[in-house]
């Protein structure tokens, strides 16, 4: 039954095409469905796509002969191969350096030293080696043999001299497994033979008497190899029935692996990506392409409510909008891969998969379209945490009626859990719908000016059904088309406009809003760039500062050498007037690089000490002792050392940039003292603070408990830090925001 459900979903949905491609990857035929925790399954698909490994050979479903081996029957020769191969793949599979936790999977898998002797005794072929067994080899050789007397045998008498006259050509022609040849009539006076078969053209296949010793021989030569072979498969079979829960153990891994690398191989093969559900019903598709369509408009929509109601143009996408999210929920909730953006793509896990879109009209059954369409519905309260998609909602009935009965049906059966995916052309059921917080609106949109689909949807509107536009698009005579809007009447026609332009304005919104944050975020990378530009200046004109520094020190320093060598009063004045020249220099720098005032900043008006509130051109707010006073801002000066750029500090931004790449990100304190871990710890913050880290780990253990509380007791009194936490998991490791 779950089966039959399956492929019907798969049907309604247009994944047939795409399954039986995905198909072609297994091994082994068998369901797309994987039984076990996703979550595990996900981990080893992952781990599988980063590496290269040997595709599994084609191997049939060995149930039925696990069966009869629990009876104790003989299998045959090519029943035994199957289950040598999946073995034999097993252990190329432990040659290659698989990651975790595929690694450890494949590496565990122990086969007993019988078994292994079993493999070596076939070759890659599938028949017993006769390398291994005397008797066998003596039988393979004169098979050979005989075969070869056989062909010489044929070959003297095609070219014999009496039969020459009736060959039809001198070929030896295989006919019903048998070496023969090909004669005219009245070759019974040549040549004693058996007629094997008649040509087309009246000609005879014959097989001479004179080999036919050798195809006895070779017949009994035969029978003799058939009975080694099948007292290798008892032997065999034997074994086998010992290691019967092993085999079988093979057998379910085998099908597992092939599950995984099918899946591998397929998206490697598309460049399709892998969705695991999430714990949340909500469906976000970026880039999504549905695998039926040749060359699809790709599909971006969110759905985080419980009902979408898509509307709209006709012929506009809604149905293929509808199955597009049913797929992308189908194929993650089997980890199927397929088409989008991965990294910005969320499809939730729903327990079941429902698709309300064929027309149920039956005249076998005698039932209407409506009420076909209330039978599936009848169906959805017997079921929860389900995801339903309901193509044209109001089919088979009246439009106004309908709307009442579907909105009350919706907002019960979504108490159940169910999540709806709609489809309507009915604009009364979207108005009653559209003020539920719960409700998602979806317009499938129009490009007037080409009056054709664009295949994009808009969130958040309504969409007009461009009946008339589609008919005229369609090859429906113009004037026809007008008296059909003449007889729909003016105030609904200003309702669809009015529809219309505000689906225009939405969509004018968004697309102005997404061109503000383009453009926003220019601005940012720009303002970031010059920041950075600005840096390197500064950066530049210290080293600059520096270097000259250098150089008069060094400098003066030759001069008072020279001076100690022989005194000079006029060497004396001229170092003094240096001495002066470069104090005024380094005035004049700390005046220009002095920073200007800001709101915030302490400063001192004449003998009073204050705080600067406010700037208004020339002009500034100031707070002394509680008072605020309005007053010349070339009268302030910034008060302590915050006057000035700190020249002398940026030697010390300098070293942070040297010493960056030095610092680590996580402590490890297991096995210290309290005290040796507490400054351990010290100097481990002061490091990450000083290179600038946001985030870093104390890996302290659980333990005792005594080192983790000397840690907590040391963050809640370091001014510097904002939060910290235990890992998730691991209370051994304290994460640490600064």
């Amino acid at each position: 039954m779950q089966q039959t459900n399956e492929k019907t979903i798969i049907q309604k949905l247009d994944l047939d095409g795409y399954i039986q491609q995905f198909k072609q990857f297994f091994a082994r035929d068998k369901s797309v469905a994987m039984m076990g925790d996703i979550n595990q399954h996900f981990r080893y698909i992952k781990a599988l796509s980063n590496v290269q490994f040997p595709a599994p050979a084609p191997v049939p479903n060995l149930d039925r002969e696990l069966n009869l081996l629990k009876k104790q029957a003989v299998l045959s020769l090519e029943e035994i191969h199957a289950f040598v191969t999946m073995i034999s793949y097993f252990n190329t599979l432990k040659t290659v350096s698989f990651p975790e936790p595929v690694a450890s999977w494949i590496q565990g898998i122990e086969v007993h030293e019988e078994i292994i002797e079993i493999l070596g005794y076939f070759t890659e072929e599938g028949d017993i080696n006769p390398e291994r067994d005397p008797e066998l080899y003596k039988l393979e050789r004169a098979i050979r043999q005989n075969k070869t007397d056989i062909k010489e045998t044929l070959y003297k008498l095609a070219h014999s001299s009496k039969l020459r006259d009736y060959l039809v050509d001198t070929q030896v022609h295989f006919n019903g497994g048998e070496e023969t040849l090909l004669v005219r009539g009245g070759f019974n006076n040549a040549i004693k033979a058996t007629v094997v078969a008649r040509s087309s053209g009246g000609f005879f296949y014959i097989l001479p008497q004179s080999i036919s010793h050798l195809k006895e021989k070779e017949s009994a030569l035969l029978s003799n190899k058939e009975e080694l072979i099948y007292r290798y498969c008892k032997s065999i079979s034997a074994t086998f029935f010992k290691w019967e829960r092993f085999l079988a153990y093979i057998n379910k891994e085998y099908d597992r692996f092939d599950h995984y690398q099918a899946r591998v191989m397929f998206a490697r093969a598309k460049e399709y990506e892998f969705i695991l559900p999430g714990k949340q019903k909500r469906i976000k598709l970026q880039d999504f392409a549905h695998p039926a369509i040749e060359d699809p408009v790709p599909v971006t929509i969110n759905l985080d409510r419980q009902i979408m109601l898509i509307t709209g143009v006709n012929a506009g996408g809604k149905t293929m909008l509808l199955k597009s999210m049913l797929s992308a929920v189908y194929m993650s909730k089997y980890l199927l891969p397929f088409k989008c953006d991965a990294s910005k793509t969320e499809v939730g896990h729903y327990k079941s998969i429902e698709a309300v879109i064929d027309d149920p009209q039956s005249v076998k059954n005698d039932i209407s379209t409506f009420a076909g369409r209330m039978q599936e519905f009848a169906k959805l309260f017997g079921k929860e945490d389900a995801i339903v998609g309901v193509d044209e909602i109001e089919l088979g009935t009246d439009s106004d009626e309908a709307a009442s009965l579907f909105r009350v049906m919706l907002d019960e059966l979504r108490k159940k859990g169910i999540t709806f995916i709609v489809t309507t052309h009915h604009k009364r059921l979207a108005s009653l719908m559209a003020s539920d917080d719960e409700v998602e609106l979806i317009a499938a949109l129009y490009d007037e000016e080409r009056r054709v689909p664009t295949y994009t949807f808009l969130q958040g509107s309504i969409g007009k059904s461009y009946a008339f536009e589609t008919a005229q698009r369609y090859g429906v005579p113009v004037g026809i088309v007008n008296r059909a809007k003449q007889v729909y009447g003016e105030d609904k026609e200003n309702l669809n406009e009015l529809i219309e332009r505000s689906t225009s304005l939405e969509r004018e919104m968004r697309q102005k809003i997404a061109k503000v944050d383009e453009e926003l975020k220019a601005v940012e990378k720009q303002k970031q760039r010059l920041e950075e530009e600005e840096a390197k200046l500064k950066e530049a004109h210290r080293k600059a500062i520096a270097t000259l520094e250098n150089r008069y020190n060094a400098a003066t320093k030759k001069a008072r050498e020279a001076l100690k060598a022989k005194e000079s009063t006029e060497g004396r004045r001229l170092l003094n007037i240096a001495h002066q020249r470069k104090d005024f220099k380094q005035k004049e720098i700390r005046k220009v690089q002095e920073e200007p005032l800001k709101e915030g900043d302490k400063v001192k008006y004449r003998s009073h000490k204050g705080e600067l509130l406010s700037i208004r051109g020339k002009d500034a707010t100031i707070i002394v002792d509680g008072l605020k006073m309005r007053v010349p801002l070339s009268q302030l000066k910034r008060r302590g050392d915050t006057s000035q750029i700190k020249m002398p500090q940026k030697p010390k931004e300098a070293k942070v940039n040297v010493e960056k790449s030095g610092a680590s990100v996580s402590v490890k304190l297991i096995g210290m003292y309290g005290d040796e871990a507490i400054d351990t710890v010290d100097k481990f913050l002061s490091d990450a603070l000083v290179n600038g880290l946001s985030e870093v780990q104390i890996i302290h253990g659980t333990g005792g408990g005594v080192l983790s509380k000397l840690v907590t007791d040391y963050l809640k009194r370091h001014p510097k830090i904002q939060k910290f936490y235990r890992m998730p998991g691991n209370l051994g490791i304290t994460v640490v925001e600064l």
